[in-house]
């Protein structure tokens, strides 16, 4: 099944469903740019999902900066948008989709159906002079029915059983740099998860910030086993998103994310960190 699609395939889609685009767009160094934006022009009708406020829990000594989300309190916002598990949605963000992939992900562990990523995000849209809108959409609540499905998320335990099982390819979703623990600009350690490889998250998209083509993609995996285990983590489990979205594309069946990722697993300081030689 394909969940990413172009401005052209989601016109065709609005012909044949009534969709419902949820605006995604979030700035990690200004928390409102991305309301912002939404209040100024939007694709119709959308509703604004924020990254921090309802994609993200608490932050807590562990859990990581960008924690799962409570379940019922993402459903509650959901349906006081206007949003039911019946509904057709489109996700985007500003380019690249590293925050609509967490949000479609999110939809997915709640056990969304039919959601869906826009290619490029807002602004491949407005590349194709599709319309857009200042007007808040006003939708009245509704009742939406969740069916969790866990085998979407990672947990901590699991990632530290998966470190020596061969049957398991745990990915890092990071810089190089960041990987090999030569740079850490964010976390308070540096290095990653033993055992884990890296593919860094924009090596799948475009200098257009559009994904790249299945085949483009698909020559990124070709070391793994479609039918293996495969858990993507990142720095706060926003970027791993991307990766797992990919490999979802390409058909890979077991694809978890440790959402609280690298952030989370150096909260206790019992685990292991693995760390890269630096040759000058």
């Amino acid at each position: 099944m394909r969940f990413i699609l172009s401005a052209e395939e989601v016109v065709a889609l609005q012909a044949e469903k009534h969709v419902t685009f949820v605006d995604c767009r979030f700035q990690l160094d200004d928390a409102y740019a991305g309301y912002e934006k939404y209040k100024e022009a939007h694709l119709p009708g959308a509703i604004y999902l924020d990254l921090e406020k309802d994609l993200s829990g608490e932050v807590e000594e562990s859990g990581g900066r960008h924690p799962m989300p409570n379940l019922s309190s993402l459903v509650h916002t959901l349906e006081q948008k206007g949003v039911s598990d019946q509904s057709v949605l489109v996700v985007y963000d500003d380019a690249q989709c590293p925050v609509a992939s967490r949000c479609f992900w999110l939809l997915k562990v709640l056990g969304h159906q039919q959601v869906y990523i826009l290619d490029g995000g807002y602004e491949a849209w407005r590349q194709q002079q599709l319309p857009v809108s200042s007007a808040i959409a006003s939708r009245s609540p509704v009742t939406y029915k969740q069916d969790v499905q866990q085998e979407w998320v990672a947990s901590q335990e699991e990632i530290k059983q998966s470190i020596e099982n061969e049957n398991v390819t745990l990915m890092d979703a990071r810089s190089y740099e960041r990987y090999a623990g030569w740079s850490e600009p964010v976390d308070s350690k540096a290095g990653h998860i033993p055992s884990a490889v890296n593919i860094p998250w924009n090596t799948l998209i475009n200098e257009e910030g559009n994904w790249k083509s299945i085949q483009q993609l698909r020559s990124r995996f070709t070391h793994l086993n479609e039918n293996g285990t495969h858990i993507v983590y990142c720095g706060s489990g926003v970027t791993a998103m991307p990766v797992a979205v990919a490999l979802k594309e390409l058909g890979f069946k077991y694809v978890k994310v440790y959402v609280g990722s690298f952030s989370d697993w150096i909260s206790d300081d019992q685990n292991a960190i693995a760390v890269l030689p630096k040759y000058k």
